[in-house]
């Protein structure tokens, strides 16, 4: 069957994109590296990083090419071309500093959390939770608090679309114990994550909804397993929900 025009346009859009994700992925990559990678001729891949590059998306540094500084312009107009996700970053910064752990907020999209907001926090651990990294819904504090408020046919699509990988022995990797789950979020007010996404370190995430009841997104903090458990876990939780509800009472309010 002969391949329409259509359809090269589409096999070359892909092509590009999985270039730049390759690009993120490695932290720069030379012609060889990526016609290897992707499984294209040298031929095709110079083709697309020299246009990437005259467009200015890409840089080339010797005889690799990195993503280049264009990003960062759309990057910072995607965090804040909603409001609400300004009002967001100013409660994730409250809750890092009340809770003096790393604070994270997180949105779904295309069924996987997005960390939107990051803050460090006084005593938080590094847990690769850059802003822009995308997550399991289902092995995250965040992800299982906006999971437990999403309708069951929703959180099913999810399913069908990325799966219930395990990241650790922890990880819940059954369908039915994630829907009891969240049964049990929706009912105590906030979830867990009990070292199903890194070994040693559990969390504790807070959805946050919006006027209509639906779900906009999750506040959550992390630190090491033994730091989180006994008095100073419920007083992190009690902090968490507090910050978690004036988000949601001044995302109402706007």
């Amino acid at each position: 069957m002969t391949e329409n025009a259509n359809d090269r346009s589409l096999k070359t859009t892909v092509t590009t994109l999985r270039i730049i994700e390759l690009l993120r992925e490695r932290d720069g990559a030379g012609v060889t590296e990526i016609a290897r990678e992707l499984d294209i001729a040298p031929s095709t891949a110079h083709t697309h990083v020299t246009t990437l590059e005259s467009q200015e998306y890409v840089v080339k540094e010797g005889e690799t090419y990195h993503l280049g500084l264009r990003f960062l312009g759309l990057g910072n107009f995607v965090r804040t071309r909603k409001r609400k996700f300004g009002k967001a970053e100013h409660y994730t910064n409250v809750l890092s500093e009340e809770s003096e752990r790393r604070s994270i907020f997180t949105v779904e999209e295309h069924g996987r959390g997005v960390y939107v907001h990051t803050a460090p926090g006084k005593h938080g651990v590094w847990t690769q939770s850059t802003v822009g990294k995308r997550v399991y819904l289902h092995s995250t504090a965040s992800g299982k608090a906006i999971l437990a408020h999403m309708p069951a046919e929703r959180v099913r699509e999810i399913i069908d679309r990325v799966g219930l990988p395990k990241e650790t022995e922890q990880t819940i990797h059954d369908e039915e114990a994630l829907f009891d789950e969240l049964a049990e979020i929706r009912e105590r007010g906030y979830a867990l994550n009990v070292e199903e996404q890194i070994s040693g370190v559990r969390a504790v995430g807070a959805p946050v909804l919006g006027p209509d009841g639906g779900v906009f997104g999750a506040l959550s903090v992390a630190g090491p397993s033994n730091r989180m458990k006994g008095e100073q876990f419920d007083r992190l939780t009690e902090v968490l929900l507090g910050i978690a509800e004036e988000l949601e009472l001044s995302i109402a309010l706007s």
